[in-house]
């Protein structure tokens, strides 16, 4: 039998205390639970705790608490939550007999180290599977009820202004008593974990509690220059029952060796948010916030940006970026305050949270606007070098083949001859272009780097990207890339046949793009970058020349 000051805990480390094999069981504490893995099971018991985010002080509480994690997480990992069950009698036993003594979940166990926080390296392949997911969960979920003030402008601030006031309750002693010394961070046990770089220093004199000042500062601006952006999206059905905690320490990748669950590598999304409705209730885009967050903070910028793009392919919500640093400033503020209750409750080492504070400074000094133009027929490569760079340059990229059928309610894999429709009509193609033109705008006014995917073969859908950019005094660029004839029908007839792209483009629609190629002008040739078509050449030749 196990250690555990708590007597409750220890005797749930005897394997006696279960009804099922459940040899040597194991204890993860985290600063609200307890999680006991035994045997095929793991039990999540809540800690009697008050955070004021979350309130778990009574039976009672701890119970409702209890039923809504295995509700709320039923949606995203069915397999995995199998009910709650009661913790009874001398010594306690699960499922045991006479008075509750405590409730927990019931789950099915999965190796601990599955989770992607601890892997070395997350793949591409994984980030399109979760962003492919999640974008599904978003679009099935329920919206927030009408009456709950769930997305108004004060519900959104609140935790905001909360996260604040609560971590410097947290915060350690003053420069030169040991915060913002430049530690190493604290590894993980598991030999998996990738090690963590040592953070970038912060700016001249800010430590600790001048970050969170500056922070607060920052937030508290925005939230207020926020408030209309807040309402519109609350009143367009965008805040929804979401994950709320969607980190990588949350996501397992399920393979082959992991049965019953394996689904031959898919991701399991798993410990939403049950305590706390308003942390729950929330923008999908602030739900996204936190894993781009993350994934930032582990140096993966690229594969934040990827999953970001990837997402916003499937449903096109680009106007709720408008809100995304702040969400991402929020979202590292969360698990710094996490990080440091962390701290104060065992070794005192905040070096995590430090951490969470430079990556949210670096977010709010964010990168001028710029515009790039992908040129080039079908075949030549715009889609494949464009997903280097948007990843590498941190752009929202825009394809105008998933855009035409999303004014046409296709799916981007969708066939539009198979199905009868003409979306390749000059109506369709003027439609597409303003569409592309008004996102371009959107995305432009609230200084994202913009990519726009299109063939621009002709002067008359260039013309009004170059006036836009010219006109808000963006930076802009056309870049070119070229093919063999030979080499772009390959390709062209080898996408066609996959079926694993946007583009329909055939034979026949190449060689009309040939015959139609305008050449560019003499104002236009000064914003031409021609590009190799290789990916990691064509980043650097495009980053040089960003503000």
């Amino acid at each position: 039998m196990g250690g555990h000051t708590n007597p409750l805990i220890a005797g749930l480390l005897d394997p006696a205390a279960y009804p099922h094999p459940a040899p040597a069981p194991r204890l993860i504490e985290t600063h609200i639970s307890w999680v006991i893995l035994a045997g095929d099971y793991a039990y999540k018991l809540k800690k009697p705790v008050n955070l004021g985010f979350l309130d778990f002080s009574t039976l009672e509480k701890r119970e409702h608490c209890c039923l809504e994690e295995v509700r709320l997480n039923s949606r995203l990992a069915p397999d995995i939550y199998l009910g709650v069950v009661a913790v009874a009698g001398t010594p306690p036993k699960v499922e045991g007999e006479g008075a509750v003594l405590e409730w927990a979940v019931k789950m099915r166990a999965f190796p601990a180290d599955a989770t992607l926080d601890r892997e070395a390296e997350i793949t591409a392949a994984q980030i399109d599977a979760i962003a492919d997911q999640v974008a599904r969960f978003h679009g099935e979920i329920a919206t927030a009820p009408v009456d709950g003030g769930f997305g108004s402008p004060d519900a959104v601030r609140a935790p905001v202004a909360e996260n604040f006031r609560q971590l410097r309750s947290l915060l350690p002693p003053p420069p030169g008593e040991g915060w913002g010394e430049r530690t190493a961070p604290v590894q993980a046990t598991t030999s998996k974990q990738a090690p963590l770089p040592l953070p970038q220093p912060l700016p001249q004199g800010v430590r600790g509690a001048d970050a969170v000042d500056r922070l607060e500062a920052w937030s508290l601006a925005e939230g207020q220059r926020l408030a209309d952006h807040f309402t519109t999206r609350r009143a367009e059905g965008h805040i929804r029952e979401c994950h709320g905690d969607l980190h990588l320490g949350n996501i397992a990748w399920l393979t082959e060796e992991l049965p019953p669950l394996a689904k031959g590598g898919s991701p399991l999304i798993f410990d939403g948010i049950e305590f706390n409705p308003g942390l729950r209730f929330i923008d999908v885009i602030s739900e996204i916030a936190f894993l781009c967050m993350d994934l930032m903070h582990r140096g993966q910028a690229p594969l934040a940006w990827r999953f970001l793009n990837r997402y916003l392919e499937h449903n096109g919500d680009y106007a709720g970026l408008t809100a995304l640093p702040y969400y991402l400033v929020y979202r590292a503020m969360v698990r710094a305050k996490v990080t440091a209750i962390r701290a104060s409750q065992s070794d005192g080492d905040f070096a995590e949270t430090l951490r969470y504070l430079e990556l949210a400074q670096r977010i709010t000094q964010r990168p001028a606007a710029a515009l790039l133009l992908m040129h080039g027929v079908s075949g030549s490569g715009k889609t494949w070098v464009s997903q280097s760079l948007l990843e590498g340059l941190g752009a929202i990229r825009l394809r105008s083949d998933v855009e035409r059928k999303r004014l046409f309610g296709l799916p981007a894999l969708a066939d539009s001859r198979a199905l009868g429709q003409d979306i390749y009509s000059r109506e369709a193609g003027e439609r597409t272009l303003a569409r592309l033109l008004g996102l371009t705008k959107t995305l432009l006014r609230v200084r994202f780097r913009v990519i726009v995917d299109a063939t621009f073969i002709k002067r008359d859908w260039r013309e009004p990207f170059q006036k836009l950019a010219e006109e808000r005094g963006i930076p802009w660029w056309i870049a070119a890339l070229e093919a063999p004839s030979e080499v772009l029908r390959q390709r062209v007839a080898a996408r066609q046949a996959s079926g694993h792209d946007a583009s329909e483009a055939g034979p026949e629609l190449l060689a009309a793009q040939l015959a139609a190629v305008e050449p560019f002008n003499e104002d236009e040739l000064p914003h031409v970058v021609p590009l190799s078509g290789a990916p990691l050449q064509a980043v650097s030749q495009i980053q040089v020349l960003l503000p």
